[in-house]
């Protein structure tokens, strides 16, 4: 048996309405959906995976040193190519020899990296998983897929016992192409918006999913793939249920369409909520579907983040994505080669210091000569904990971005670049870096605010995202 012990979900704070919508073209194409999340300037993907994670991880009261199987789903991965779970699993300290798989290229992807995790566990019976699934859907700023599109993530611990248990999965495909697809190269995701055949894909698998059960389930609760916020009810009775029970799972309404991380959303807040059972089924096009049943006491651990307080106009929401900014400027920019950055990364993601061996003075980075004694010596490792306060901080505006940054400054607006003092583990000590900030506007920081720290997207150089922490204010 595989059970759920820990659940974490993450939304963006930016959203944008229908009637924002509405506005600028004169229609909203996405039916359902009374407004949706957006990923910021330096959020993707992998940084929303990390905050849903670390969220799961806390619910569960589970070090990130004992996970033993890491899987990260998602249908637009920021790179085309490259095994993101080594990011990932660097950014939430997971040990370097760790099982780790990626799934990607459908919406049905984070119910299969479910369906992984559960082959991972019941191999052995003392092994601790950790599912990511995080998404944000693109399409042509025109079209249906776009309008819906929304923006965020959700993460489970499994383990061999626990407070829910999948205690069911069916599987069932059949070819439907050209449902929902993105070609090799292209940016956008789209369909052909053929309305009877979409239908017929979705509701054909998700029922052919749903009838390889072995028992037909009674759900309090339905998580099921919602590429709009209308077509989830359409296969209401394929899926065996009634509309209520998807409606007390559903998450489209206000965060839009989630990808790959669709399913997994609405099954985190149905088990926050304390739903004792949960029928789970994904649909990705092509067409397939997964079908779970997750059986719950109601007191499943969970630490969710799904509110937004962030209210976009639709240039706002283009500017955020990129679509109306002129990139970066040629030249300028402080170079550092990727080779040089990832010797920074223990700093970037998971904030080590170094203790002097001859004064005992902190440095962050524990490089160089000690700013203290000026000694030179190999410093003693000392862990940062991501909490502490403002002690100097101004605003970076239009034109005052070092080069390397002007393209997400022109992106997200204005931002607060600070002094922090970052606490040491056991609070006792504290050491003074520079960090920008997010998750807020640079009014929200001042002089003795305490912060947090998360993980962002930095700049992109030569192709290769920089991804590193930055600072928020501790209650946003």
């Amino acid at each position: 048996m595989t059970a759920i012990t820990g659940v974490g979900a993450y939304a963006p704070r930016f959203r944008i309405s229908a009637e924002a919508f509405r506005d600028a073209w004169g229609q909203f194409q996405a039916a359902g959906v009374s407004e949706k999340a957006v990923a910021a300037a330096d959020e993707d993907s992998l940084t929303m995976a990390y905050e849903a994670a670390r969220r799961a991880l806390e619910a569960g009261d589970i070090d990130a040193a004992n996970v033993d199987w890491l899987a990260f789903a998602t249908s637009r991965p920021p790179l085309a190519e490259e095994d993101l779970t080594a990011r990932l699993g660097a950014m939430l300290e997971v040990d370097e020899s760790v099982t780790r798989q990626l799934f990607s290229g459908s919406t049905r992807a984070g119910t299969r990296a479910l369906w992984a995790g559960m082959d991972a566990i019941s191999a052995t019976e003392a092994a601790t998983g950790l599912v990511v699934a995080a998404d944000a859907p693109r399409g042509d700023p025109d079209d249906g897929v776009d309008h819906a599109a929304g923006a965020g993530a959700a993460a489970f611990v499994l383990e061999s016992d626990g407070p829910a248990e999948i205690v069911d999965r069916a599987e069932y495909a059949i070819p439907y192409p050209g449902t929902r697809f993105r070609n090799t190269g292209e940016d956008e995701t789209r369909g052909l918006g053929v309305t009877q055949y979409d239908r017929r894909a979705f509701t054909e698998t998700i029922g052919g999913a749903v009838d390889g059960l072995e028992a037909a389930p009674e759900p309090e609760a339905a998580a099921i793939q919602a590429p709009d916020g209308k077509l989830p009810y359409r296969a209401a009775g394929a899926a065996g249920v009634g509309t209520d029970e998807i409606r007390a799972a559903a998450t489209v309404h206000s965060l839009g369409d989630l990808g790959a991380a669709s399913v997994p959303v609405s099954l985190a807040g149905a088990l926050a909520d304390g739903s004792e059972s949960v029928l789970v089924v994904s649909h990705g096009s092509g067409a397939g579907a997964d079908a779970l049943v997750v059986e719950s006491d109601g007191e499943v651990p969970a630490e969710t983040a799904l509110e937004g307080d962030d209210t976009l106009s639709y240039a706002e929401y283009l500017r955020q994505r990129g679509i109306v900014t002129s990139g970066p400027p040629s030249g300028g920019g402080a170079y550092v080669s990727v080779p040089s950055w990832r010797r920074s990364i223990p700093q970037r993601y998971t904030l080590q210091a170094g203790r002097c061996p001859e004064c005992g003075a902190l440095s962050f980075p524990p490089e160089g000569a000690c700013a203290d004694c000026n000694a030179l010596g190999e410093y003693e490792p000392v862990q940062l904990s991501g909490a502490g306060a403002i002690e100097a901080v101004t605003t970076i505006s239009q034109g005052g971005a070092p080069p390397e940054f002007a393209e997400q400054q022109g992106r997200s607006g204005d931002y607060a670049a600070a002094i922090v003092a970052l606490e040491t583990d056991d609070g006792g000590e504290s050491v003074s870096i520079a960090a920008m900030g997010t998750d807020a506007a640079p009014d929200a920081f001042g002089v003795g605010d305490r912060i947090e720290t998360t993980i962002r997207r930095i700049y992109t150089q030569e192709g290769v995202t920089r991804y590193g922490f930055k600072v928020r204010p501790a209650d946003a």
